[in-house]
């Protein structure tokens, strides 16, 4: 499998920035292409999500009700910031991207990929929002929330995938290619 992706090259291709970090909405895929493409590159995959979790004691929505949006947000983008990490696959909640401090960082010490999907693909793939820990505010839809996220996601992208018709492995396939490509 390894060789089918060109393992070695893309390693070499990523150069300084040894880390990849994926963004996109909620449902894009970001974690379960995160595994696949951490599995193919000999990398650790890192879920931000999850790092916040632990270092909070607390679930997404947990969070989000304790804190408010605004305080949810200043947590993510704080861990987000502080992420020291070397050969690892990093997916970001959707709402990273609000972090400048965080963003910055991220594009620091790794290649951004946005994964995109359109509206409707996002919609027949979530579920429950609030169990998701999605920041929405009141009376906000997934389409709302795109319009706002999507010229953010493409401003911290190095690279963006349209995933919309690609399963896993086609989409790592592709950001594999893309990341030779760039070195």
């Amino acid at each position: 499998m390894a060789s089918f992706y060109h393992t070695e090259e893309t390693v070499q291709a990523l150069g300084k920035k040894n880390n990849i970090t994926l963004i996109g909405m909620p449902g894009a895929g970001k974690s379960t292409v995160g595994v696949v493409l951490a599995k193919v590159l000999g990398y650790r995959f890192v879920d931000s999500d999850l790092e916040i979790q632990e270092q909070a004691g607390k679930l997404l929505h947990e969070l989000i009700e304790e804190l408010g949006d605004e305080g949810f947000l200043e947590v993510e983008n704080r861990v987000n910031a502080a992420l020291q990490v070397q050969h690892s696959v990093i997916a970001t909640g959707g709402s990273a991207v609000y972090g400048k401090e965080a963003m910055g960082h991220l594009r620091e010490i790794s290649t951004v990929i946005y994964l995109r999907l359109s509206c409707e693909r996002l919609m027949e793939r979530l579920g429950d929002l609030h169990a998701r820990g999605v920041v929405l505010k009141p009376g906000q839809t997934i389409r709302d929330l795109m319009e706002v996220r999507s010229p953010l996601y493409e401003k911290y992208a190095d690279l963006v995938i349209d995933a919309e018709r690609l399963n896993i492995r086609e989409i790592v396939k592709k950001i594999t290619d893309s990341l030779q490509n760039i070195g």
